[in-house]
């Protein structure tokens, strides 16, 4: 079936990856465990924190030198126009509420006079009921039908 004299290609390419792997796992292991490896790590991310603040400071120095804002500038107008809608919808609820309040007390100013209309017409029906009785009431009495003896006016 399979020749012996034949070289398989691919358990040699297997057999090559599987010991390259190992020796090259615990070489990686060991470096990474290394005081000095940490200390590289550190002074790579400087280096770089270093080459990022120059660019920015670079781009700032650029952005103002032509007159254009800086990303922070425009986040700070940004919060400055939010903070200013805010008190622009505060003060439109407290302006509605006012001219809500003026509108209530507009409302109960003409409840008040109305009522006291109502009030004097009232009166002016009382007293003329009354008037009306005052006169009617001599007249219209009715006969007693009792056994009672008049009493004389005087």
């Amino acid at each position: 079936m399979t020749n012996p004299s034949m070289l398989d290609p691919f358990s040699l390419w297997k057999t090559m990856y599987e010991q390259t792997e190992t020796n090259f796992s615990e070489a990686i292991h060991e470096t990474l465990g290394k005081e000095e490896y940490a200390e590289l790590l550190g002074q790579v991310q400087n280096g770089f924190l270093q080459y990022q603040d120059l660019i920015q400071k670079t781009t700032d120095t650029y952005l103002k030198q032509m007159n254009i804002p800086t990303r922070e500038e425009i986040s700070s107008v940004a919060s400055l126009i939010i903070n200013l809608e805010e008190k622009v919808e505060s003060l439109d609820e407290k302006l509605d509420d006012a001219d809500l309040n003026q509108k209530t007390l507009q409302e109960i100013s003409k409840l008040k006079t109305s009522i006291t209309r109502l009030d004097k017409k009232m009166n002016q029906i009382l007293q003329a009921l009354s008037t009306n009785k005052d006169q009617e009431s001599p007249s219209t009495e009715p006969e007693k039908t009792t056994t009672e003896k008049p009493t004389p006016k005087k």
